[in-house]
């Protein structure tokens, strides 16, 4: 039986939430997770004292995620054929170790 491979973490912006790049890199390590896209960084009024990564909507092949963290907040897209409950256990998982 062949080990399944990683999972792809894309580097298109040059700026990202302070602590999500390692949160990121270990949830591209979990089984089913394909490609991990951090996106457009906003703004918002609201404040997260501590880095929340959720679920926000499906996409074509998998989820857009929301990263949060004081009052910046990340769009991340992750192409996946996991279920969104299992997606949200990965995330819990990957968080933990953080």
């Amino acid at each position: 039986m062949a080990k399944p491979t990683e999972g792809r973490l894309v580097w298109n912006h040059s700026t990202h939430i302070h602590g999500l790049i390692p949160i990121l890199e270990r949830l591209i390590k979990q089984d089913g997770i394909q490609t991990v896209t951090p996106g457009q960084i906003g703004r918002v009024k609201g404040h997260s004292p501590h880095l929340q990564l959720r679920i926000s909507v499906p996409i074509r092949g998998g989820f857009k995620a929301i990263a949060r963290h004081g009052k910046t907040v990340q769009e991340v897209f992750i192409l996946t054929n996991l279920e969104q409950s299992r997606l949200e256990e990965a995330i819990a998982f990957a968080m933990k170790k953080s």
